[in-house]
């Protein structure tokens, strides 16, 4: 993973910054924190390709024996003939190292659990061109994950089952589909022969819009 390349501003973004400036204590925070990680993670990914069939409300993936059911998923892959299942994690070493900075100091444990979400933000970016890599001349949709629009959360186990991502690389969901480690991700990514029409995203068709604080202060989370 390039470390390098996490943008700084998302994470100043996840801090709260806005238009105003990160002091220069802040700035040397972020950099501590980067650094911190990068020696204690272990990121980790797993991805895998089927074949569509597609439904009213819902998409099938006849090969892993899975349903993606709701309108919006069905939506996301309109167009497409193959989905990727792809999930990605920071390891627990980066929950651990969030505790221990939390435990010690609050400011710092803030700057170190956007730092994370960043990084892990970043090991999807890196797998997904990984994937694109795979499919040249192909097209790709946004990554969609579940929880998102009425797509259940609660597919988190079977999804995680059929990439046996607990054994291949340590990523769980538990009873209530929380994934643990908890900075990690999955999603769905959908593969067309031809160009797709540009998506809705966006608060309006999020799951989390009502107790989302980035909309709290007014802003977005990216997508």
């Amino acid at each position: 993973m390039n470390w390098d390349s996490i943008d700084r501003r998302e994470i100043l973004r996840y801090l709260g910054y806005g238009q105003k400036e990160a002091d220069a204590a802040t700035l040397e925070s972020v950099e501590q924190c980067l650094k911190e990680l990068e020696k204690a993670v272990r990121p980790a990914s797993r991805w895998a390709v089927f074949d569509i069939v597609h439904g009213p409300d819902k998409v099938g993936l006849p090969q892993c024996d899975m349903e993606l059911p709701g309108q919006s998923i069905a939506s996301h892959l309109e167009g497409c003939s193959k989905a990727v299942l792809l999930a990605a994690t920071l390891s627990a070493q980066a929950d651990r190292l969030i505790r221990c900075t939390q435990a010690c100091d609050m400011a710092k444990g803030l700057i170190m659990d956007c730092c994370a979400t960043a990084a892990i933000e970043a090991v999807c970016d890196e797998t997904e061109e990984d994937i694109r890599n795979h499919f040249p001349g192909q097209y790709f949709t946004f990554r969609f994950s579940p929880g998102y629009g009425d797509l259940p959360i609660t597919l988190q186990k079977k999804f995680l089952a059929v990439l046996d991502a607990p054994r291949k690389i340590g990523l769980c969901a538990t009873d209530t589909s929380l994934l643990t480690p908890r900075k990690s991700v999955t999603a769905v990514i959908g593969i067309s022969n031809y160009p797709i029409a540009p998506q809705k995203r966006g608060c309006g068709t999020c799951n989390l819009r009502e107790t989302c604080q980035f909309r709290k202060r007014g802003a977005h989370c990216g997508v």
